[in-house]
């Protein structure tokens, strides 16, 4: 097993085990070696541990003190990484639009959101993370504000999941349709749901909202 694959794997157990300090140590090893790919080590590692601690929550093998505890380990390995990806031009620069991103409105769950939002502004985006159980004229405000390309809200519950379907109808009355694109993601989202309520965007992931996000700045061009 290769440095990467090995350092990807410890990662990936640091955030299964709640282990803050080793979330640490494999970030600061990862840091000292240029060999390492950075952006693969959050994504195979510390976000693949989160996901399956995820998977686990849903199964009701694990409860919420186990994902604030996940999400304490993920945020100690994550903090120091994405500086240091900044810092060697991981992304592609600055300018490839303003994303305002939160949890929706009565939903407190905010790793995975914070997750796409570390991994969009790796990509280069400028994006401002307005926190979780978000009111939906807050986040249309904040939409106006940052002069936003998109907007991405998150629901991890299917009884909050209604407020992404009310939000686009709050966006198309402030005249904001079409102009910032949306985007809906979470657990019980999908590709279905965001057809229905005439979302632009269905992301199934972090990495997947990056893609989308990018494939659509570049056709843009």
């Amino acid at each position: 097993m290769g440095k990467q694959n090995e350092l990807n794997e410890r990662a990936k157990k640091a955030v299964l085990a709640y282990n803050i300090n080793d979330a640490k140590a494999i970030a600061a090893e990862a840091i000292a070696d240029k060999d390492v790919d950075l952006i693969e080590l959050i994504n195979e590692g510390f976000t693949a541990g989160i996901n399956e601690v995820g998977v686990l929550f849903e199964q009701k093998k694990l409860f919420l003190p186990h994902i604030m505890a996940a999400a304490g380990a993920l945020s100690a390995g994550m903090d120091p990484l994405v500086p240091e990806i900044e810092k060697r031009g991981g992304g592609m620069g600055e300018g490839l639009g303003n994303v305002v991103i939160c949890t929706i409105q009565d939903d407190i769950h905010s790793i995975g959101k914070d997750i796409v939002a570390i991994m969009l502004k790796v990509a280069g985006f400028n994006v401002f993370n307005i926190g979780r159980d978000v009111p939906l004229k807050d986040i249309v405000e904040a939409c106006k504000k940052h002069k936003a390309r998109f907007v991405g809200t998150s629901a991890l519950m299917t009884s909050t999941m209604v407020h992404q379907k009310t939000f686009e109808e709050m966006m198309a009355k402030e005249g904001l349709k079409g102009k910032v694109l949306t985007n809906v993601g979470g657990a019980p989202v999908t590709q279905q749901w965001s057809d229905e309520i005439g979302a632009d965007i269905y992301s199934e992931s972090a990495g997947d909202a990056v893609a989308k996000f990018t494939a659509i700045v570049k056709d843009s061009v």
